[in-house]
């Protein structure tokens, strides 16, 4: 199984999924999580407060991530988490250290 995390620090995941401006790919092999990978994206916020959602800028990220089947994340909102969804992709709430994750 493949996830993308959403990591400020390469170590934790400490991030909202529309501040991200990565996802580290890792995959579940033998029981273990070994990073295969990293995504460079734009982030789906842009600074408003009214937080419009830009279908486009969406759909580059979710592309990027498609190949995952869940998503790491401290926060997302209503919308992209249904979105991903949508596409197969699990949106997962969770804060803490990538080596504490279980798959």
């Amino acid at each position: 199984m493949k996830v993308a995390i959403v990591t400020t620090d390469g170590i934790n995941v400490d991030d909202h999924f529309g501040k991200a401006e990565r996802f580290l790919i890792y995959e579940s092999r033998d029981g273990l999580m070994e990073q295969i990978g990293e995504r460079e994206t734009v982030p789906l916020s842009v600074g408003n407060p009214d937080h419009p959602f830009d279908p486009e800028r969406f759909s580059k990220i979710a592309d990027s991530i498609a190949d995952c089947e869940r998503v790491y994340v401290t926060k997302i909102g209503d919308l992209p988490a249904e979105k991903l969804k949508a596409r197969g992709i699990a949106p997962v709430m969770y804060q803490g250290p990538i080596r504490d994750i279980e798959l």
